[in-house]
């Protein structure tokens, strides 16, 4: 919105603001008088425009460079491109006015971070494209998404203003692929904060609740803390180590994610909050023996968990972090976790990428961090496939954990987890995992599909004649063994055309049917092929098999071409004809809906999460139905997933009073065994509250038993009176909803 007035508090803030981001620039003079030239070249472009929150908008591109400064340490090109990073999207300028003014740097992040207006994949989502353009920049230069996650970081500090709906969408891409590339990167703070803010948007109550939580436990533990600091201080004193001590608790999603997989309240968390020492680690002395010696003088006051001990200065993490980790036991009972750095790896924690370039020795020699770099690029290298595909690959295998296996000679390499020892193969050579056989693992035959663990020992066993095939696919794990397998299976792509072409050809010549054009195009969109050129080479390759072909060609064209172009057999409605609309019963995105027994609006309950009237909920338009909605719980993993990436699909809908449809609920229990105990059960479940059951399984053993039940109750009222009633069973001490049946 427009208001060029700016109050005079307004012009004080925007002076000091830009004050403090030159003052905190490690950079020469002219580096400065960059900044302060683009700092006015976006201040004169967003004159007089608003946030939605009514804050002048030159506020935004200042928080973001100030994130950049403070926390990633970037130069001035980068604060340059941060100041401007909205300025080619939202105002006349364009990124050819950047160049003139600034350099060629500047104007090509710039033009990076632009968003995307156009959709180009028209079978993908507009979400799932802009994050495809975003991860591309990676093959050449990490400084793009940088600025990308600040932008998104302060996005995500000022998201109030938007609308819940708006919100929702923002919090789930923020937690499917900021949170966990700002991890990648090495920025812990980061992650941590967008990970709570994206919960604080799409579970409020949990969030707030937990918070509460976590402000009173401070306020308790506070002197416990000291306590329990005090004879490791001594100590540390002692030994005459140059030292500081932090203590923090852990973050309020950390907590409510343990909470959710464990099962257990916010009381029974045993490692609320962790004491982190930092040092300064005397020369003539590996910090890695330095490091231990602390942990040394530790377990000599508190006993250690040892099944809780990480030794990430041994093993650096990929992203380059290094850190001892233990949990001991402090007075009380009580278990605290104690994170063990020298100031280089406490900096390298805190800034992640800028520092380890900074404290890296020979910029010759590749780290755990190069080598995952060297992983995205070849990934990034192998960009064919559609937008959500390319999202989902990148973010399954490169962005959780690694694992770390050696060859026989002793020679270390890092594998995403899940990898094989055929993508082993091909991490030693291409020609090694061309020509691979067979894998001995710690001297034991195994397969090339055998999945690796940690400090696997593993030799490829080669042979000359051995080739790639077709099936080496299903369990080729990392990019680049599956991107080395299709290309040599594709090595002569126009002859793979020819023959393919001709073999549907024949195919329809035998059905009786004139190739065109038309044919060739239905059966690409049959098969998920993105055109007919990937068609015809596929099967030439033997890569595609063509099952059901006469089935496929009795359908009707319409309807499949469409669907294959993701739009369903939706037509694009004119927002002025509401009557026709209304009639035909397909579903306005931008309206509210109301799920009432009426059946007026069609919806489904989603298998994944299984919500019931009562829960906080997400709909989302139906890709096959326009007339019909899915329902899924707020925090459901798949509902994050679909509005990260299907934002555009989300529809505003909430419950309405059900006494009539019942639906569908999972209760997990367990207990004391005893006599009697399931008679108590049935007779509450069925006679007191008159519960319809669907399924029972329960299960004792050594005197305790556990089991699940599957009810359909007419909301969450009703779920939490029969939760209430089982709970007040002699022995039952665990009563909980579970997500999904066991049974």
């Amino acid at each position: 919105m427009k208001s060029p007035i700016r109050t005079e508090e307004e012009k004080r803030r925007i002076k000091k603001q830009l004050s403090e981001l030159i003052a905190d620039m490690n950079c020469s003079e002219e580096g400065k008088n960059l900044i302060r030239k683009a700092f006015e070249f976006a201040n004169n472009a967003h004159n007089g425009v608003r946030r939605k929150s009514g804050e002048l908008y030159i506020f935004h591109p200042l928080a973001v460079a100030s994130i950049v400064v403070k926390i990633m340490e970037l130069d001035e090109n980068a604060v340059c491109a941060a100041l401007l990073h909205d300025v080619v999207e939202d105002t006349n300028s364009t990124v050819s006015d950047i160049r003139f003014s600034f350099n060629s740097k500047i104007a090509d992040l710039v033009e990076n971070l632009t968003k995307i207006s156009v959709m180009v994949d028209r079978t993908g989502s507009k979400q799932a494209e802009n994050f495809k353009k975003i991860l591309l920049t990676l093959s050449t230069d990490e400084t793009t998404i940088l600025i990308k996650i600040a932008d998104r970081l302060h996005n995500m500090r000022t998201l109030d203003s938007m609308t819940e709906r708006k919100q929702f969408k923002i919090a789930s891409e923020t937690f499917f692929l900021y949170a966990p590339l700002a991890e990648r990167l090495g920025f812990y703070e980061i992650k941590s904060e967008l990970e709570d803010l994206s919960l604080k948007y799409r579970e409020p109550a949990a969030y707030e609740d937990i918070k509460k939580k976590i402000e009173q436990k401070e306020l308790e533990d506070e002197s416990f803390i000291k306590t329990f600091v005090e004879p490791i201080e001594l100590k540390l004193r002692e030994a005459e180590i140059e030292y500081h001590v932090d203590s923090r608790f852990k973050s309020v999603y950390s907590i409510w994610n343990k909470i959710q997989n464990k099962h257990i309240p916010f009381e029974e968390i045993y490692d609320l909050f962790a004491i982190r020492i930092v040092f300064t680690p005397k020369k003539g002395l590996p910090e890695r023996t330095q490091c231990w010696f602390i942990y040394s003088m530790i377990t000599e006051i508190y006993r250690p968990k040892l099944d809780r001990l990480r030794d990430w200065v041994g093993t650096p993490k990929a992203n380059g972090y290094e850190a001892l980790h233990c949990t001991v036991m402090g007075t009380g009972g009580i278990w605290v976790e104690v994170q063990i750095r020298t100031e280089r790896m406490n900096e390298i924690a805190e800034k992640g990428i800028a520092a380890h370039r900074k404290y890296k020795k020979d910029a010759n020699v590749k780290d755990d961090f190069d080598n995952w770099m060297q992983q995205v690029r070849e990934s990034l290298a192998n960009a064919e496939e559609n937008a959500e595909e390319f999202v989902d690959r990148f973010k399954n295998n490169l962005l959780y954990s690694e694992i770390y296996v050696f060859t026989p000679k002793g020679e270390q390499f890092m594998l995403p987890k899940g990898s094989t020892a055929l993508d082993f193969a091909y991490a030693v050579h291409s020609e090694v995992g061309h020509h691979a056989a067979a894998a001995k693992v710690n001297s034991a035959f195994r397969p090339l599909s055998y999945v690796l663990k940690s400090a696997d020992q593993v030799e490829i066993i080669t042979v000359k004649t051995q080739k790639p095939k077709k099936e080496w696919l299903e369990y080729a794990f990392t990019p680049k063994a599956k991107s080395l397998i299709k290309s040599t299976l594709r090595s002569d792509i126009k002859d793979h055309g020819k023959k393919g072409k001709s073999l549907i050809d024949l195919k329809l010549e035998e059905l009786g049917i004139q190739p065109s054009t038309r044919t060739y195009n239905k059966l690409a969109a049959a098969y998920g092929q993105h055109n007919t050129e990937e068609l015809f080479s596929n099967v030439g390759a033997g890569l595609l098999e063509l099952e059901n072909f006469n089935k496929i060609l009795r359908e009707n064209t319409p309807t499949k071409i469409v669907r294959y172009l993701g739009i369903g057999l939706r037509k694009k409605k004119k927002t002025s004809d509401k009557t026709n609309e209304q009639s035909s019963g397909k579903i306005n995105p931008q309206q509210t809906y109301i799920l009432a027994e009426d059946n007026k609006l069609s919806y489904e309950i989603a298998e994944c999460c299984k919500p019931i009237p009562g829960d906080e909920i997400i709909t989302f338009l139906d890709e096959n139905n326009d007339a019909s909605v899915v329902v899924h719980k707020k925090i459901c993993i798949v509902a994050t997933q679909l509005a990260a990436k299907h934002g555009d699909r989300i529809v505003d809908a909430q419950w309405n009073v059900h006494k009539i449809l019942s639906f569908l609920a999972v209760l997990e229990m367990r207990g004391i065994d005893r006599i009697g105990i399931l008679k108590e059960l049935t007779d509450i479940v069925a006679t007191q509250l008159n519960v319809n059951t669907r399924k029972l399984n329960i299960e004792s053993h050594d005197g305790i038993f556990e089991g699940y039940m599957e009810l359909y109750v007419h909301d969450l009222d009703d779920l939490n009176i029969l939760i209430e009633k089982v709970q007040t069973i002699r022995g039952m001490y665990h009563v909980q909803r579970s997500e999904k049946s066991e049974i």
